[in-house]
């Protein structure tokens, strides 16, 4: 159970946490090496053979989640490809009326996420979460993954917090091991980011499967609560 009298600040991820994984997992691994098969006139497993290893050597980089860097080295047009099959974008259960919770609690909540400008556009368009947030970061604003220590002091330099009074969700557990490097005091992993595959071991970290869980607990923030 969370202590919410001990959080000023919410900082959310976006894709495994607040939307449905299924779509990046079904757009990374099945539609755009199909998409670069039909490219090259090749079967979608040679398609798989040529890019996953690609993906694999940037995991966890910028690169990584770069649609810029990805449309130059596959030669083909990320963000066009990815609005195909944008219909498959979507909210995690209960995760508006959470989000509509933190709002009128009166907490600073920021999304923080590694995706791309382009993707966070695109899935803007399709779930309109704007409105929940103070702001919307992308890590391609400060030049630095989730992952690096970098990050989280470029953060904190432009929204100021106290990392001690602030609470993670992430479904990236290298991400919260980081956020826990830098000082953030309360995380939590997410138990199942695509629900189209199966709950996994979040590790040393307590984990979301309900947002209507966290809601229930939410609290207004005291006004004497600094």
């Amino acid at each position: 159970m969370l202590n919410w009298n001990d959080i000023d600040t919410v900082l959310l991820d976006m894709d495994g946490t607040l939307l449905d994984l299924h779509f990046d997992n079904h757009f990374w691994l099945e539609y755009m090496p199909r998409r670069y098969a039909e490219h090259h006139g090749q079967s979608l497993e040679w398609a798989k053979a040529e890019v996953y290893p690609l993906m694999r050597a940037k995991q966890g980089q910028l690169e990584w989640y770069c649609l810029d860097y990805w449309t130059r080295e596959l030669n083909l047009p990320i963000v066009e490809l990815k609005r195909e099959i944008a219909h498959l974008i979507s909210l995690r259960p209960d995760a508006r009326d959470f989000l509509a919770a933190l709002q009128h609690s009166g907490r600073q909540v920021i999304l923080i996420t590694n995706a791309h400008r382009g993707s966070l556009s695109l899935k803007m368009e399709r779930v309109e979460l704007m409105t929940y947030f103070q702001r919307l970061i992308s890590s391609h604003d400060f030049g630095f993954p989730k992952e690096a220590q970098a990050f989280w002091h470029a953060l904190q330099a432009e929204i100021p917090f106290d990392p001690q009074r602030t609470l993670f969700i992430d479904d990236s557990l290298n991400i919260l091991r980081a956020a826990r490097d830098f000082g953030v005091g309360s995380l939590l992993a997410v138990r199942q980011p695509d629900s189209r595959s199966a709950p996994r071991d979040t590790e040393e970290f307590d984990a979301v499967e309900d947002y209507a869980v966290l809601t229930r607990g939410l609290e207004k923030k005291p006004s004497n609560t600094r």
